[in-house]
């Protein structure tokens, strides 16, 4: 996967997170879903930030979301053989986040949630 497309996937992420705020390690933590390299993980962080869809303040993330997540109809369930992109355990049914700039997944039904915002 590109780097412009890991950036698009991560602010994407960033932008349907159910959370007003966060502390700055937990969104790493979403953003790692993406993208370990830390170069763009902070690429993906400037973005954010430079479209107004966050806002850093001591170690503080103020996002300005509102467009959650359907998981009704932008998760997607397969069954097959996954690791879970979150956590790494074993899945014989992973879930997918259909965003704009790509599909996002597999995850866990616990991981989705998690990173999504639904469940902390």
């Amino acid at each position: 996967m590109s780097r412009e497309r890991q950036v698009e996937l991560g602010v994407e992420l960033i932008e349907r997170l159910e959370h007003g705020s966060l502390a700055l390690s937990e969104l790493i933590d979403r953003v790692e879903t993406v993208t370990s390299d830390p170069a763009t993980t902070r690429r993906i962080l400037d973005v954010a930030e430079i479209r107004g869809i966050i806002d850093r303040e001591d170690g503080v993330v103020s996002i300005a979301g509102g467009n959650f997540l359907s998981f009704q109809s932008e998760v997607v369930r397969r069954e097959g053989e996954f690791s879970c992109r979150r956590c790494g355990a074993s899945l014989t049914t992973g879930h997918f986040m259909r965003l704009e700039a790509g599909e996002l997944g597999p995850f866990g039904s616990s991981c989705i949630r998690k990173v999504t915002g639904r469940e902390r």
